[in-house]
């Protein structure tokens, strides 16, 4: 499985590429919005992890000028519903919230909205 990592913190996009590997997908990391636009059309990923706060380009703006139809997991910190339900308007599959971790449900979660 391709995965595309969008994250601007970097311990976070090292620990879950790093986990995501370990159980087989072939992981491709971006640091903010506009970095990954340019990732998307080179790697084409089956899955996109999507933090929604970063400083270039965050999250819903990404969601905004996305072109292509991929399964996009909103992987934040943000868990108001109010973001939840923008992303999700914006064209996000799914939702989980990277303060609470779990991996094995967060790995449950992008093979299901990979299959959608």
């Amino acid at each position: 499985m391709k995965i595309l990592l969008i994250d601007d913190d970097k311990f976070f996009r090292q620990l879950y590429s790093d986990k995501l590997r370990q159980k087989g997908a072939e992981v491709v990391v971006a640091e903010d919005g506009e970095d990954a636009l340019k990732k998307v059309a080179e790697f084409q990923p089956e899955v996109i992890l999507l933090d929604l706060v970063m400083s270039k380009m965050n999250g819903f703006e990404f969601l905004k000028a996305l072109t292509v139809k991929i399964p996009i997991l909103v992987f934040s910190t943000l868990g108001q519903e109010k973001d939840v339900e923008e992303a999700k308007k914006l064209g996000a599959t799914g939702y989980v919230n990277k303060s609470f971790y779990d991996f094995d449900k967060l790995f449950a979660t992008i093979l299901e909205v990979s299959h959608k």
